[in-house]
């Protein structure tokens, strides 16, 4: 297992345990503080928890070695893992939906104010939260790993704007009291946008959509740098897991024999793997100059 690796599973653990104490305090204040808002937040927690353990799931089996049957790594199942993590977000957002419009033309007690400060801490710590975990998502080039980090920024949305219904109701008190519900519905719709934002960088890996440029900027220039390597043509980038796989041209004398530019192509792969860790395999098309 890589450094990577271990350090993408330890942030895993991090968001499982914060989300499991967040979710029992949400629903504890929110039923007993009557804010169906902080409640819709407690749901969304509890649909972090299981989305959490199934990026745990997705690290440690995206992390096994190449094999027989799968030549690139397990790479792949990734993305995968962050779909089904984008599912979870979709259906806590349209159960939040549901529930705050049922609620919404139900007379109910207004929130108990020390809600706020429930939410206030809440607030603080997701985000902090969020900007942990999506460090480590750039520290290790992991996109479900980025996935969980806006699960952590979802929720801060969502307490926000639960923060904001529920000092309205407060504040203007006897028949307002809907105000904590349109806020835990317009947290569903936040939820839903940040669900395509996790969806679309996920669907690009695994369609091998271009979106390397400055990594390929670096291995142009690392290249030449390579003992008999005279420059780069084509260069094309696929990301699998936390590792990205290369197929690059590259140009060499063209008087030299086999044998040489077989093993000018071996010193390129070794010199890229050591400059360039977050690489995985390397192909190497050798060019003549002309």
């Amino acid at each position: 297992m890589t450094k990577n690796t271990e350090t993408a599973i330890k942030t895993t653990y991090f968001s499982i345990i914060g989300n499991t104490a967040l979710a029992l305090i949400k629903g504890l204040a929110g039923y007993f503080g009557n804010s169906y808002a902080l409640i819709a937040d407690a749901i969304e927690s509890t649909a972090d928890i299981f989305s959490s353990f199934l990026v745990l799931f997705g690290l440690k089996y995206s992390s096994r070695p190449a094999d027989e049957n799968h030549p690139y790594g397990h790479g792949r199942a990734e993305p995968l893992i962050t779909f089904l993590v984008v599912g979870f977000l979709i259906t806590s957002a349209t159960i939040i939906a549901y529930e705050s419009i049922v609620n919404i033309g139900n007379p109910h007690d207004l929130p108990k104010p020390y809600t706020l400060i429930v939410l206030g801490a809440i607030i603080i710590w997701k985000e902090i939260s969020f900007r942990l975990v999506m460090k480590k998502s750039k520290e290790t080039n992991s996109s479900s790993l980025k996935a969980d980090a806006w699960h952590h920024r979802s929720d801060a949305i969502t307490s926000v704007a639960a923060f904001i219904g529920i000092s309205i109701a407060l504040f203007f008190g006897k028949g307002y009291e809907s105000a904590d519900d349109w806020a835990a519905l317009l947290a569903s719709g936040l939820i839903l946008y940040n669900s395509y934002l996790i969806f679309r960088p996920a669907l690009g890996e695994i369609m091998d959509e271009h979106l390397y440029d400055d990594l390929v900027l670096e291995i142009r220039k690392v290249s030449v740098t390579s003992n008999g390597i005279l420059g780069t043509e084509k260069c094309f980038i696929r990301k699998a897991g936390m590792k990205y796989h290369v197929d690059l041209h590259a140009i060499v004398d063209a008087t030299i024999t086999v044998k040489e530019g077989h093993d000018l192509a071996h010193q390129l792969i070794d010199t890229l793997h050591r400059e360039i860790p977050q690489l995985g395999y390397i192909l190497i098309h050798i060019e003549p100059n002309s």
